[in-house]
């Protein structure tokens, strides 16, 4: 007892000096199994859905958008089916193309549609939400067959802008606490971090061995604690790895402790896309959004922020599985550009377009009077 005193000790020790914070959150809310469960990524899409169909509600009623009030729920199924499909076609294509011919005997049976694993991309979705963006600008069918709620295309997908940053928020919330989308190195093992790195154990598993700061001697004395708790069946000390990471994350200082000066210290990159990409975005669409603007304006405006976020982002955050780069640029740099290109086209379309001005939340009532009487 007195021998492991010490050791906690000295660890605590270690623990304080090394600096940064040890990630031990688990992907889990909730679990059933070892394997199935309630995940925070599953989560960050309801809520994100969610919180988009009440900001939808919220424009609706104060006649900042075409979309009739009562459409609301079909326009958000629109754009959820959008977003996903859009989501993960992209990231299939443009990040994995070997998923399109992945097939197992196990449900889903095709890596295409494996989302449970992850693997969604935020450009993707982007495009997805334009297309649903164009459907709901056809209009609805009311009870007698007349066509309702017309619109710009534009005017749409300035509203979907509006209401898209809260998921983007809530998923590199999900990305952080399943420990992935990881950041670069700035501090290798052993050595002190800054106070805000964040030291990720999940780099051991889900990394190419080049991404990797460890020594032959870490390694190895990583692979020693994974095989003490390998089952008498089990092969690879991986199985072992993942066992004293679900061990950690249900509390075990003591694994911790051990662990900790064996993995590198990054930067904490998913929140600061949280910050950048969702609370940032949202706060230029929404104060743009308080007048009415031109349709489009909105749109080019969110274009662009994302993109002058996400650009310089990828120069500390790891470049994603596959061919990463397009010469000089990250794919996600690459396609960011493409973004940033749309976001100003759309807004110099918006500033010499004779279309007239749509929206404003903030338009007093009896503006709104006005124009929901027109």
């Amino acid at each position: 007892m007195l021998t492991l005193a010490i050791f906690q000790s000295a660890s605590a020790v270690v623990q304080a000096n090394l600096g940064g914070w040890f990630h031990d959150l688990s992907p889990f809310l909730v679990k059933f199994t070892p394997t199935f469960g309630i995940r925070y990524y599953g989560l960050s899409y309801a809520l994100g859905f969610t919180f988009a169909y009440l900001l939808l509600r919220f424009l609706a009623r104060r006649n900042a958008t075409l979309i009739p009030y009562e459409r609301i729920g079909d326009a958000m199924m629109y754009l959820i089916v959008g977003a996903i499909i859009g989501g993960r076609l992209f990231y299939v294509i443009g990040y994995e193309p070997s998923l399109l011919i992945d097939f197992s005997s196990s449900a889903p049976w095709w890596g295409v549609l494996a989302i449970n694993n992850g693997g969604m991309a935020s450009h993707g979705g982007i495009i997805g939400c334009a297309v649903a963006a164009w459907r709901i600008s056809r209009g609805f069918k009311d009870q007698m067959g007349k066509i309702v709620g017309r619109c710009s295309p534009l005017h749409v997908f300035d509203m979907a802008v509006l209401i898209a940053p809260m998921g983007l928020f809530f998923g590199r919330m999900a990305n952080f606490i399943n420990g992935e989308l990881l950041g670069a190195i700035v501090a290798n093992p052993g050595e002190k971090a800054p106070w805000w790195a964040v030291r990720y154990p999940q780099e051991i598993t889900t990394l190419d061995p080049n991404q990797l700061a460890q020594t032959p001697e870490q390694f190895d004395q990583i692979i020693e604690l994974s095989m003490k708790h390998m089952l008498p069946n089990e092969s690879y000390w991986e199985s072992g790895y993942a066992r004293v990471l679900n061990l950690i994350q249900h509390g075990d200082d003591t694994l911790k402790a051990q662990l900790e000066p064996l993995i590198a210290a990054r930067y904490p990159t998913q929140l600061l896309q949280a910050l950048l990409d969702g609370l940032l975005v949202m706060a230029v669409v929404w104060i743009i959004a308080m007048k009415p603007r031109k349709p489009g304006l909105i749109a080019g405006a969110f274009g662009i922020t994302y993109a002058l976020g996400r650009i310089p982002m990828d120069l500390i955050r790891l470049p994603d599985a596959g061919v990463s780069q397009f010469g000089p640029l990250t794919r996600g740099q690459t396609y960011s550009a493409m973004t940033l290109i749309v976001g100003i086209v759309l807004v110099v379309h918006a500033m010499r377009s004779s279309a007239p001005k749509l929206g404003g939340w903030m338009k007093s009532s009896k503006a709104r009077e006005q124009q929901s009487s027109k």
